[in-house]
């Protein structure tokens, strides 16, 4: 697979899931009780919790095919 395919996709892939995870995250913070103390730590985890999964997929549009495999 071309590289250019390759983050192709994953831009296809990255943008709409962001928006996603962003909508539920904050969705879900509604539902945190309404005290600072399970606020502070729920936001930050969830403000971080995105960079995982976005990590390996710019990985893989990044990785160079190796020359015995075709895709």
């Amino acid at each position: 697979m071309s590289p250019r395919l390759k983050k192709l996709i994953a831009l296809l892939i990255l943008l709409p899931g962001l928006v996603v995870y962003f909508f539920a995250a904050a969705a879900l913070g509604e539902r945190v009780p309404n005290m600072q103390i399970l606020k502070v730590p729920y936001y930050i985890v969830a403000g971080l919790a995105w960079a995982l999964p976005v990590r390996y997929l710019i990985i893989w549009a990044n990785r160079e095919n190796s020359p015995d495999r075709d895709g």
